[in-house]
């Protein structure tokens, strides 16, 4: 494997930059069950923007209770305070 990755100049992703194994599941639940099942277009390239679009909601402006009412960038700039 190590030869592989040295080969074709990969790295090993850390936890510290990808996507918890736990939450990935319901992530992408989420958007199936909010964007694509719903989406009515043809086109990859819109599908594309609006997936593009989702992602920065999802990850900036929606209120979660968990997070007191907060979007995940309000609370993590409270938390940084």
């Amino acid at each position: 494997m190590a030869s592989l990755q040295s080969s074709a100049a990969l790295t090993q992703s850390s936890s510290d930059d990808s996507i918890s194994p736990v939450y990935s599941p319901s992530f992408f639940s989420m958007v199936k069950t909010e964007l694509y099942y719903d989406w009515e277009g043809d086109d990859p390239d819109i599908f594309e923007r609006d997936l593009e679009k989702y992602i920065d909601w999802y990850n900036n402006v929606r209120i979660k209770r968990l997070l007191d009412g907060s979007s995940p960038v309000e609370y993590r700039l409270g938390r940084a305070a």
